[in-house]
């Protein structure tokens, strides 16, 4: 049997972003979020504290930690504020992590130093109008001219694509035309990455959302991209295998930021029902709302489990993917459950968007669709099964 206790160094990593969510993030969460505005000074303290450069080697700029050291950073900052997490979670595991994972070494020394120190943001351009969940569907297509990838097509959906320090995209297109075993004809999908500074490249108006409102998501447009050729990530027609190797990986830091969503909810809840008075007493001291708290710990603690258990398997070097896949669908779920319970236990004030648990309320549905949708999750446990 292990525990699932934390040793010093881990310990200490959830201690100190947990005060500086607290010190630094909590104070201008509402502001941002009201403003929709990008929080760069809260960025730029998270790259020097070394955030974004946990899981990476100290050859790159990294802090030489793992991919679990990530993850319980996500969950310290979900408890506060989504918005930020996923700043995090989509500038290392979708942004940096596929440099790492299947860039050359010269790809790795000129993009992973500024990415990992949270100087400039990456971002990874897969989904499409017709390509989310069936990534296959990709329409965007490059054919190389002259030595150089010319590429066109749109994408939607884009974490940290459009920011003033976002430097480079990782996009998904069609660079031919392969087979399956049984001979039947399949696109083949390639990654390439682009610059942003490059003709042709535009982020789009940033879209109106009903959460993640300091999140910096756009649309994008490529019209006719032109790279060079050795901009090519990974083997050529790997792209959508990559694509789903590194999506495996960023459900167990989205289970971790869902997590810490989770516990946030718990944690305000407490607060609240010691101190709001009803009927003569505090609300904490009716067993509806005792019931209704404990309830929440109880799925904010198999969440954790759930994802604990799933990043240990993968630093072991053991198959993952389905473990991760039940860390996110458990970890979504605790998180939308628990804020519309926390909602409850808040009353009214929980319909007042400067309270922490409104901003949950609407930010956690995103949790059931992005980077793989419950029911994506649920197709995945099921296929395990043999079914």
């Amino acid at each position: 049997m292990s525990s699932f206790d934390l040793n010093e160094e881990y310990q200490d990593l959830s201690d100190s972003v947990r005060e500086f969510a607290d010190e630094v993030v909590a104070p201008v969460s509402a502001k941002h979020d009201e403003e929709h505005s990008f929080p760069y000074e809260v960025v730029k303290q998270m790259g020097e504290m070394g955030l974004f450069g946990l899981p990476f080697p100290e050859e790159f700029g990294g802090m030489g930690g793992d991919y679990f050291a990530l993850a319980l950073a996500l969950e310290q900052l979900g408890r506060v504020d989504q918005s930020v997490a996923i700043t995090l979670e989509a500038g290392v595991s979708l942004g940096a992590m596929p440099v790492y994972r299947f860039g050359t070494q010269e790809q790795k020394e000129r993009w992973l130093p500024e990415l990992a120190s949270g100087r400039s943001l990456a971002g990874f351009g897969l989904t499409e109008r017709e390509a989310g969940s069936d990534a296959g569907g990709t329409k965007t297509h490059a054919h190389v001219d002259n030595g150089e990838w010319v590429i066109n097509g749109n994408k939607e959906f884009i974490t940290n694509s459009g920011t003033d320090i976002t430097t480079l995209v990782t996009v998904t297109a069609v660079t031919g035309k392969t087979e399956n075993s049984d001979g039947s004809p399949r696109k083949e999908i390639s990654t390439i990455l682009v610059p942003t500074e490059t003709t042709g490249f535009k982020a789009e108006r940033a879209y109106n959302k009903v959460g993640w409102n300091a999140s910096d998501t756009h649309p994008l447009t490529l019209d006719n991209v032109r790279v060079p050729e050795a901009n090519l990530l990974g083997q050529r027609g790997r792209g959508y295998a990559n694509f789903l190797s590194i999506l495996d990986e960023g459900r167990i830091a989205i289970a971790a930021l869902g997590t810490g969503a989770a516990q946030g909810c718990v944690d305000l809840s407490v607060k609240y029902a010691k101190e709001r008075s009803a009927f003569g007493q505090n609300i904490g001291k009716y067993q509806a709302i005792q019931f209704k708290i404990a309830r929440m710990q109880a799925r904010a603690h198999t969440a954790r489990l759930a994802y604990y258990d799933a990043a240990a398997r993968m630093l072991a070097g053991k198959p993952f993917k389905t473990e991760a896949a039940i860390a996110k669908m458990v970890a979504g779920e605790a998180a939308m459950d628990n804020a519309r319970d926390a909602t409850q236990v808040f009353g009214g004030y929980g319909f007042i968007n400067e309270f922490t648990v409104a901003r949950h309320y609407r930010d956690s549905k995103i949790l059931e669709v992005g980077e793989g949708t419950t029911e994506v999750q649920l197709m995945l446990i099921a296929r395990e099964l043999g079914l």
